[in-house]
């Protein structure tokens, strides 16, 4: 927990210096797709808010799904009609629409990314709308690619850009050492980069789209 609040301080202080140098800020959630306990996703996750405040190109915001506790689809109304009857729902849509691009970090269960981050993309639907989203991915040796491959599908039927460059993680526990801090390898730093400046591109093309005005 502690770690976790110095990395918000250091998100927050970066996100200043972007605000005020930036007339057209964009805003990132970097976004914890699983809720197991046990999960290694948050570490990762905190590592790659991290990484990005660093750069410069976005306000950014760590978002953990285990916050919303949200159950299974349980609006009576189509989510694209926005008519939200709980409180979850409602704190749900409001952090996704806060949100000009997104990073869903994702394990691998059974070959498809977890039942939480289907269930999150769902529940909501205008959110997403002409967003971008790229895809952090870890696991085993194969780094979760085929949950990653099929998140980019879910993702693309919500109307965003679905970044191809993603970036797997393989054997993640190996670079996870015993404070709980992820470890990267140089080519995750490089391809995580590379992703993000082509987030920012995207994203403050399809802002435009939103907002001609």
């Amino acid at each position: 927990m502690q770690r976790r609040a110095l990395m918000a301080a250091a998100c927050r202080a970066q996100n200043k210096n972007n605000r005020n140098g930036d007339p057209m800020s964009l805003k990132l959630n970097v976004i914890v797709g699983s809720t197991r306990p046990g999960r290694r996703g948050l570490a990762v996750a905190q590592w790659l808010a991290e990484h990005a405040a660093s750069l410069g190109s976005f306000q950014v915001e760590l978002v953990d799904l285990a916050d919303f506790n949200l159950p299974l689809l349980d609006e009576a109304a189509h989510p694209a009609m926005q008519r939200y009857e709980h409180e979850h729902t409602k704190r749900w849509a409001a952090s996704v629409a806060a949100a000009d691009a997104y990073v869903f970090v994702t394990p691998e269960y059974n070959y498809f990314p977890p039942a939480s981050l289907v269930n999150a993309l769902q529940v909501v639907m205008g959110e997403w709308n002409r967003k971008v989203a790229g895809v952090l991915s870890y696991g085993g040796i194969s780094g979760g690619l085929r949950a990653a491959q099929q998140l980019r599908l879910l993702i693309a039927s919500t109307n965003m850009h679905s970044l191809p460059q993603v970036v797997p993680v393989p054997n993640v526990p190996a670079l996870i050492d015993d404070a709980g801090k992820f470890n990267p390898v140089a080519a995750t730093v490089d391809g995580s980069t590379a992703m993000l400046n082509e987030l920012h591109a995207w994203a403050g093309a399809l802002k435009t789209l939103r907002n001609p005005s």
